[in-house]
């Protein structure tokens, strides 16, 4: 019972802190932490919020001391589709950080961002991108590069 009234507190704060959108999170089952203020979800993990979906192996919820959400970890074969005003992205990655105050997505492990909007793509190690403004800073890892491609337009 404490589990399911923590998911109803889990569902209505993300819907409050995340765009003031609803946000719906499944997945084959759910621990929490109240002392860590963490919750995780396990196994075929999806969240989605309007048109925004991740889905990974597994999702865990980070709450501030007000239980409002301050932070989301997809981990482990993270696909996404993320829109935002104008900007809308895909990809895959090992894992995807988010923070909803910021609208900051930090995509990391191999990380494969396409820019639907733009018709760009960016692979690298650490890709971070802000929704909103489409700012991004993508790192690599060892001896791979990262790499940026683009149309010129013309022909």
């Amino acid at each position: 019972m404490k589990k399911f009234i923590v998911g109803i507190m889990i569902l209505s704060t993300l819907s409050i802190s995340l765009f003031a959108e609803k946000v719906q999170i499944t997945s084959e089952s759910f621990y929490a932490r109240d002392a860590d203020k963490q919750v995780h979800f396990i196994n075929d993990v999806l969240v989605k919020q309007g048109q925004s979906w991740i889905h990974s192996d597994k999702v865990i919820v980070y709450f501030n001391d007000n239980n409002e959400t301050i932070q989301y970890d997809a981990i482990g074969e993270a696909t996404y589709e993320v829109f935002k005003g104008k900007n809308h992205y895909q990809g895959h990655s090992d894992k995807v950080t988010y923070y909803p105050e910021t609208s900051i997505y930090m995509f990391t492990g191999k990380a494969v961002i396409y820019d639907i909007a733009n018709n760009r793509e960016v692979r690298g190690n650490i890709v971070v991108i802000n929704s909103i403004t489409g700012d991004s800073d993508v790192k690599s890892a060892g001896k791979e590069p990262v790499k940026f491609t683009f149309d010129i337009g013309g022909n």
